[in-house]
């Protein structure tokens, strides 16, 4: 780059695409990486985390980088696929240096990092964090409070200490657009202590969503670490099924404790499903699919299909049972497919759509024969009724994929071909 390149705030850089000369991309950005320097020099800027496609995290020096924006990055084209593996020298920039609490030297005040710039040196390929944007006022929840000021990276000192308590505000806003999974593979890389720091940061309805995409000895550590009222609010916001699933992996004493503060509707569904054997259609199914009573129009169906929360899996079906609504339901009468709604029009009832010719699955179904029907049937979700025909819950796609990998299949890399669509 000439000399009077930009400054960049590394906060808009997070979870941008990388891209090879040719423009195929390579992966997102996940973090960068400084070497802090002895005295009040600016660290230098030594690369950046990548997150390319099959999820391993690789790291890409600047010498290999050739055009940073805050809308892409442009890499030569020659990425090593070794796994990221951070030195005691290095700080990661998002990870460790945001929302941390640092001196002013001119006025010995305390401030918060909201965020960092960096910038290429003149006639040279290096890169420097030369400013730090900081917030006056202490640290917390409230991010507007205080002004805000740009400074030099030498106007500043604290950096080279450890950081106690450090708050995670600023972080969680940088990552605000990641989806879930993406999120949780970020969380996922932190120190233990950070993670904890992040995930106090986040609100019940995202921790729970992220809590659902880690491997389980994250889930345990995060959870153990909340206050025990928090973590039965996270519970509640989760999904039923991967609720029982976690609470399933706690001490007896623990898990009792957890069910016992959750509101009594949300655990006596996640009661029910721990009642199942877990590689079961009972112990794999949601107990919140879309139900229809039989005079519901498709207009009706259609409305409750549009609802944001909804997984796309579920929202590809609804069930059509006669009352209670509520799982376990009056008697199932069977599913209309989301096309099927579309093909109808919008005062058709239900009723007259059902597919009723798919048979249902029993809730003792074991994994290999609920694996065997979505085969057969081309389905992304199952019913699942008892003996004496009420709806249950749905099986949906992805938590039958979730049981068929190995256990330590968010750890597991995919080929390096596989990686780039070879």
């Amino acid at each position: 780059m000439a000399a009077g390149a930009p400054r960049i705030f590394v906060s808009h850089l997070a979870g941008v695409p990388v891209f090879d000369p040719v423009g195929d991309q390579v992966g997102r950005v996940s973090d960068l990486v400084a070497m802090l320097r002895v005295g009040r020099r600016p660290p230098r800027l030594l690369g950046m985390v990548v997150e390319v496609l099959s999820r391993r995290r690789v790291f890409v020096p600047m010498t290999r980088i050739t055009g940073v924006a805050s809308g892409q990055v442009i890499t030569t084209g020659v990425v090593n696929m070794r796994r990221f593996e951070q030195r005691p020298t290095e700080r990661l920039v998002l990870g460790e240096l945001l929302d941390r609490r640092v001196t002013l030297v001119e006025t010995n005040e305390e401030v918060t990092v909201l965020d960092v710039a960096i910038q290429q040196l003149p006639a040279r390929r290096d890169w420097e964090i030369d400013k730090v944007f900081v917030r006056r006022g202490k640290g917390g929840a409230l991010r507007r409070k205080g002004e805000a000021l740009t400074v030099d990276w030498s106007a500043v000192t604290g950096f080279s200490l450890e950081e106690h308590g450090q708050g995670a505000e600023n972080l969680v806003a940088t990552f605000e657009r990641l989806r879930p999974a993406d999120l949780a593979n970020a969380l996922h890389h932190l120190s233990p202590k950070r993670r904890a720091e992040v995930a106090a940061a986040l609100d019940d309805d995202r921790l729970a969503d992220v809590l659902e995409e880690l491997p389980e000895d994250d889930q345990i550590e995060i959870l153990g670490k909340l206050k025990e009222e928090r973590a039965a609010d996270v519970l509640e916001a989760m999904d039923p099924d991967d609720a029982a699933d976690l609470l399933s992996e706690l001490p007896e004493e623990d898990k009792e404790r957890l069910l016992t503060l959750m509101q009594p509707e949300d655990a006596a569904d996640v009661r029910r499903l721990m009642a199942y054997e877990e590689r079961t259609a009972g112990g794999l199914m949601t107990t919140e699919p879309i139900v229809l009573r039989p005079d519901a129009t498709v207009a009706d169906a259609l409305a409750r299909v549009r609802q944001q929360d909804l997984s796309p899996a579920l929202a590809a079906q609804v069930y059509v049972c006669r009352p209670p609504d509520e799982t376990p339901t009056g008697k199932y009468l069977g599913t209309v497919h989301f096309q099927r709604l579309l093909r109808d029009p919008p005062f058709t009832l239900v009723s007259s759509l059902v597919d009723s010719d798919l048979p249902p699955l029993g809730p003792d179904t074991p994994l290999p024969a609920v694996t065997s029907y979505f085969a057969a049937y081309n389905l992304v979700a199952a019913p699942v009724v008892d003996e004496s025909g009420s709806l249950l819950g749905a099986v949906t796609v992805d938590d039958v994929l979730d049981h068929l990998l190995p256990e330590d299949w968010r750890e597991t890399e995919f080929h390096e071909e596989g990686a780039h669509g070879g």
